[in-house]
């Protein structure tokens, strides 16, 4: 090892056991968090492990250097290695998403769908994107959010077969005729129809974005239809399905080079997106985290990535058709992609008291609202499961069904206290939680944790 490489592995390694050493309680409560990750079913449908050198690089140097703008067009001086480490994330972004556009800069897939929203549009603007409790994001026209305050946000929804309603988002884009239309779900367990979308934009002159924030590793591997060439743009976060650090990327395809008219300006489409990020939304990159996407991407192309997403897939049919089998309404009666959306009513829980017993147990989802429910997202009628860190973890067919069983076993015995409370029986407690270490054990993360 050279005197170059080994001072930078002090460097990291000081770091690390200057943690103990100046703030002991950071360092137990981060160990403790190691330890529950290792030993808890993490099945929210958001979540994925982050590999160790995706880690590694998102503690690296890079997170020193302010690099407002751009490679090579940088309003600092400093930047000849942050510009490679930038240049390298674009590179692999496109390669990964056969995409002609990338930007790697946005702190989030939230703000890359503000930075689109701002860019393109006027205040009071109509969009048209999915309605929350059918499966849509708070940043695609929610009540609460931004997209449903400052524009003015139409929502379509799902049809009798808990299906995307395109006959729906036909009528109401020919009747309101939105400047954008949002493609894209965070709890909506089927295959999306982007060329159905794109037509219904150009019938009425609409932009079409669309969020893959939870398909991004299908869309990458060829798992699902990729939205590039469909979507004018594409946005998504790098975590979900990823495995990356928690940030987001902009891309487009072939309508990167269409000229658009902006506020009285012409400029190609990248050009806006170049421009809205920077300087017009976000000040300096995250270098350090840019760093991370780009290794993200880099393993993203390897065949065992593919291998986990294609597990990925598997796991979600499985449980879905155990559900199914155990007389659970399952939302659209199953799964294209990694989520499994639990509608609770008929088992007299709500999605709240389901949460809370699980985690008692060492089992983790989230409680989620369903399609065709008054209740709120506070105290939601379902739960959402997904299977991304089952696949990572390696999970047989076999381990997954007894990841069901133990969901089933835990919701049948819950003493309820309140419309939001419950505890579990204790002897159906200490079960699970047993089965649940064993499962975890046989199962290790080692290659992540």
């Amino acid at each position: 090892m050279s005197n170059r490489e080994d001072g930078f592995l002090k460097l990291l390694s000081n770091g690390e056991l200057q943690i103990k050493e100046k703030y002991p309680d950071m360092y137990e409560t981060l160990i403790d968090e190691y330890h529950r990750q290792k030993n808890v079913l993490m099945m929210v449908a958001s979540c994925s492990l982050v590999s160790p050198p995706v880690l590694a690089c998102q503690g690296m140097i890079p997170v020193n250097i302010t690099a407002e703008g751009y490679p090579d067009q940088r309003y600092h001086a400093g930047c000849t290695q942050i510009d490679k480490i930038e240049n390298m994330a674009i590179v692999l972004a496109k390669q990964l998403f056969n995409a002609n556009y990338a930007n790697v800069q946005p702190h989030s897939a939230t703000t890359a769908n503000e930075i689109v929203m701002f860019s393109l549009l006027n205040a009071n603007d109509v969009i048209l994107g999915m309605d929350l409790s059918s499966g849509g994001h708070l940043s695609h026209g929610a009540n609460v959010s931004y997209s449903g305050t400052y524009f003015n946000s139409i929502k379509y929804g799902l049809d009798k077969n808990f299906l995307i309603d395109l006959n729906q988002v036909e009528s109401l884009a020919k009747k309101y005729r939105p400047k954008l239309i949002i493609c894209g779900t965070t709890a909506y367990s089927r295959c999306i129809n982007f060329k159905a979308f794109r037509e219904i934009a150009d019938r009425v002159g609409a932009y079409l974005l669309a969020d893959i924030s939870h398909i991004s590793g299908l869309v990458a591997t060829g798992l699902h239809e990729s939205p590039i060439n469909y979507a004018h743009i594409t946005i998504s976060c790098t975590h979900k399905q990823l495995f990356g650090p928690r940030g987001g990327i902009i891309l487009s395809g072939k309508d990167s080079d269409m000229e658009i008219l902006i506020r009285g300006k012409k400029r190609t489409l990248s050009q806006q997106l170049q421009k809205s990020v920077f300087p017009f939304f976000q000040g300096a990159p995250a270098m350090n985290l840019i760093a991370a996407k780009a290794m993200a991407f880099k393993l993203a192309m390897e065949s065992d990535f593919r291998s986990t997403m294609n597990d990925v897939v598997r796991n979600s049919k499985i449980l879905a058709q155990y559900f199914v089998s155990k007389d659970f309404d399952v939302i659209s009666g199953g799964t294209d992609t990694h989520i499994v959306l639990l509608d609770l009513q008929n088992k007299g829980i709500n999605g709240q008291v389901a949460e809370r017993a699980l985690e008692q147990c060492g089992i983790i989802v989230n409680k989620n609202m369903v399609p065709n429910s008054d209740r709120s997202s506070k105290i939601p009628a379902g739960i959402r499961i997904g299977t991304n860190i089952l696949a990572q973890r390696k999970f047989s067919k076999e381990d997954v069904i007894k990841c069901g069983q133990l969901i089933e076993m835990v919701l049948a015995n819950i003493i309820i206290d309140s419309d939001n409370t419950g505890t579990v029986r204790s002897d159906v407690k200490h079960r699970v939680i047993t089965s649940v270490r064993e499962l975890c054990e046989k199962n290790p993360i080692n290659e992540y944790l």
